[in-house]
C-alpha cells in the first residue's frame, strides 16, 4: 500500500516478516517527492489515475530555422544577428566558414574575438563572432579600384568577385573591421558573402548551421529604417557601426559587472610593411621632386630630363610588385572617378607620358631637329604639376577612416615633403653628372649649351627642417590623441625596434645636410633617401587599424 507523509512519500510492509528487509524503510523517491509538494508542475504530477509523467500541455511553436521564411520585400536586405549572450567561444562557426569557402587555416571570413571586464571575483567574459557585416555604405565597394565589389540589389549581400580582383588590398584598409582577407597564394582578396548559394537555395549559411548555441542567425531588415538608426550594430569590442553602417544586430550581454574591453587591447604588433610600396612611393616622390628642382634651377637638359625618366620608368614597374595579380595591373585604371588608387595610377601614367614628350621634345630641340618654344613651356609646367597630383593622390589613399594614424593632414604634408627634401637633395648630384659629362668635348655643346649656376643649399635645409617638424608633430599628437588606435600607433613607435629607426631616420636627413655642406651630393642624395624610407617602413609597420576585438595572438596582416 502507499502511505504519505507530510515531507514525503514511503513504501511500507503490512506483514511482520522473518527476512532481513524487516522494519526497513525504502530511500525517497524524488519524482514522488516533486508530485506531492507541488502538483502543478509540469514535469510530473500526481492524479487519481497514479504518477503521470510528462503530461499534456499547450504546446509552444518552436522556431526550427535560422533564417528568413519569407521572401525579400523592396527596400529590405539580409543581416547577420548575433546574440553575444549564447556564444560560448567553440569556434564551431569559424571552422565550418573555412570548410565551405576551402580558405587556408590562418585566414578566416568569420573571426572569434574575446571581451572582458570587472575585477575578480565579479568578472566577465564574452565572446564575439563576426564575418562581413554587409554595409549600407560599405567603404570596400567605394575604395576597389577594379569593380570587384558589388551590393547585391536583391539580397543586399556585399559580393566580391575574385575574377576581377588584382590583389591591391586597397578594401583591407578601407574596411573598419578588417573582413577582407588577402590570400597570398591565389594573389587576391576574399571575404564572407553569407554563404549566398546556400541562403538563395533555402539553407543555412555555414556558421549558422554550424553555431550549437544558435548564437547566429540571419533576418531580414528594411535598409531606410535601420540606416536612420543602426544602434543595434554597436557592441563592445567593436568599431562604431556609424563609420559604414553595419547592418549586423548585435545582442549584447545586459547583466555585465563592469565595461567590457577587448581582451587584445593590449597586444600590438608591427603590421605588414609592403616594402615595394615603400619603395614605389619613395622613389616617385623622388623622381617628381628632382623634376620640379631641375626645372626651376634651369638644369633641364636632355641628360637629366633621359636621368629622370629612366628613374620613373623604374619605380612605375616595381609599382605593380605589391599587386597579388601584377599582369592585371592595367585594370586599376577602371575606377577613377571614385577611387584614389585608381586616380593615382592615372595621374602617374600621364605624367611618365607628360615625361617622355617632354624629354623626347628637349631632345629634339637641342639637336635643332624640330623646336616649338610654346610647346615646350607648357610640356614643362605639365609634366610636373602631374608628378605633384600624383603625389597628393597618393597620399589620399592612406586618409581613410579605419587606419586612424594615417587618416591625419600629416600624411600628404608628409608625402609632399618627402618630394622636395629627395629633390632638394639630388639636385647638387644631377648637375655634378651633367657638368661631368659635359667636359668631355663630344658632348660640352650637347648637354651644356649654355652655363647654368649651381643649385644653393637652403631648399635642403628648409625641406629638411619642414620633413622633420611634421613627424615630430605627427608623433606627439598621436600620444595624445583620444582615439585608442593613434595613441596605440605611438606605443608602437616608442617600442625599442620601432623607436630605433625613427631616430635612424632623422640621422640620414641630417647625415645628407652635412654631407651637402661637406661638397659631397654622390653621398647626400642615398643619405636622404634612407631617411625618408626608414620613415615610410615606420609609416606602413606603425598603423593599427580599427577592427573587432581578437584574441590575444593576431595572425592576419593587413
Amino acid at each position: 500500500m502507499r502511505t504519505f507523509s507530510n515531507s514525503k512519500i514511503s513504501i511500507a510492509t503490512t506483514a511482520t516478516s522473518t527476512s532481513r528487509n524487516d522494519c526497513k524503510e525504502y530511500m525517497p523517491l524524488p519524482l514522488h517527492e516533486l508530485a506531492q509538494a507541488d502538483p502543478t508542475n509540469s514535469i510530473v504530477r500526481l492524479t487519481e489515475n497514479g504518477i503521470e509523467f510528462f503530461p499534456a500541455s499547450p504546446q509552444v511553436e518552436v522556431k526550427t530555422t535560422l533564417i528568413p521564411d519569407r521572401p525579400l520585400e523592396p527596400g529590405e536586405q539580409y543581416r547577420f544577428h548575433f546574440d553575444m549572450t549564447k556564444c560560448i567561444g567553440c569556434r564551431s562557426c569559424e571552422v565550418a566558414c573555412n570548410e565551405q569557402n576551402n580558405t587556408p587555416a590562418d585566414l578566416r571570413w568569420r573571426r572569434i574575438g574575446e571581451i572582458e571586464g570587472g575585477v575578480w571575483p565579479n568578472t566577465d567574459r564574452f565572446y564575439l563572432s563576426m564575418g562581413c557585416n554587409h554595409c549600407l555604405s560599405a567603404d570596400c565597394i567605394k575604395g576597389c579600384p577594379v569593380e570587384a565589389y558589388t551590393k547585391d540589389p536583391i539580397t543586399g549581400i556585399v559580393l566580391h568577385s575574385a575574377d576581377a580582383c588584382i590583389g591591391c588590398q586597397y578594401c583591407v584598409w578601407n574596411c573598419p573591421y578588417s573582413v577582407p582577407q588577402f590570400n597570398p597564394e591565389r594573389g587576391v582578396v576574399g571575404k564572407c558573402d553569407m554563404c549566398h548559394g546556400r541562403l538563395t537555395d533555402g539553407l543555412e549559411p555555414a556558421c549558422v548551421n554550424a553555431c550549437p548555441e544558435n548564437a547566429i542567425e540571419i533576418e531580414i531588415v528594411n535598409q531606410l529604417e535601420w540606416r536612420s538608426d543602426h544602434a543595434a550594430a554597436n557592441a563592445p569590442g567593436m568599431p562604431s557601426a556609424g563609420v559604414t553602417i553595419s547592418t549586423t544586430r548585435i545582442t549584447p550581454p545586459e547583466n555585465a559587472h563592469s565595461a567590457l574591453e577587448r581582451v587584445d587591447i593590449e597586444t600590438l604588433r608591427p603590421e605588414h610593411p609592403h616594402w615595394s610600396l615603400v619603395w614605389m612611393t619613395s622613389l616617385i616622390q623622388l623622381s617628381a621632386g628632382t623634376l620640379v628642382t631641375a626645372l626651376f634651377s634651369h638644369h633641364d637638359g636632355p641628360i637629366a630630363l633621359t636621368l629622370i625618366l629612366a628613374l620613373t620608368a623604374f619605380t612605375l614597374n616595381i609599382s605593380v610588385l605589391h599587386l597579388g595579380r601584377p599582369a592585371y595591373a592595367w585594370r586599376a585604371l577602371k575606377m577613377w572617378r571614385r577611387s584614389w588608387l585608381s586616380r593615382e595610377v592615372l595621374l602617374f601614367g600621364l605624367f611618365f607620358a607628360a615625361l617622355v614628350t617632354l624629354t623626347a621634345a628637349t631632345w629634339l630641340s637641342t639637336l635643332h631637329i624640330l623646336s616649338v618654344p610654346m610647346a615646350l613651356f607648357s610640356l614643362k609646367v605639365l609634366a610636373p604639376s602631374l608628378g605633384i597630383a600624383g603625389i597628393l593622390a597618393s597620399a589620399y589613399i592612406y586618409l581613410v577612416p579605419a587606419r586612424p594614424a594615417w587618416n591625419t593632414p600629416h600624411t600628404p604634408v608628409d608625402f609632399i615633403f618627402s618630394s622636395a627634401l629627395l629633390g632638394s637633395a639630388a639636385a647638387p648630384l644631377l648637375i655634378d653628372i651633367t657638368t661631368a659629362l659635359g667636359a668631355i668635348p663630344q658632348l660640352h655643346t650637347l648637354i651644356l649649351p649654355t652655363a647654368a649656376p649651381s643649385f644653393p643649399l637652403w631648399p635642403l635645409i628648409l625641406c629638411s627642417t619642414l620633413w622633420m617638424l611634421n613627424l615630430i608633430i605627427r608623433t606627439v599628437r598621436l600620444h595624445h590623441a583620444p582615439v585608442y588606435e593613434r595613441r596605440a600607433t605611438a606605443s608602437l613607435l616608442n617600442t625599442p625596434n620601432l623607436r630605433g629607426v625613427f631616430l635612424v631616420s632623422f640621422a640620414f636627413v641630417g647625415l645628407a645636410i652635412l654631407l651637402s655642406l661637406a661638397g659631397m651630393p654622390v653621398l647626400a642624395l642615398p643619405a636622404a633617401l634612407a631617411g625618408v624610407i626608414s620613415a615610410r617602413y615606420l609609416f606602413f609597420v606603425s598603423v593599427v587599424p580599427l577592427n573587432m576585438a581578437l584574441t590575444f595572438v593576431r595572425s592576419v596582416h593587413a
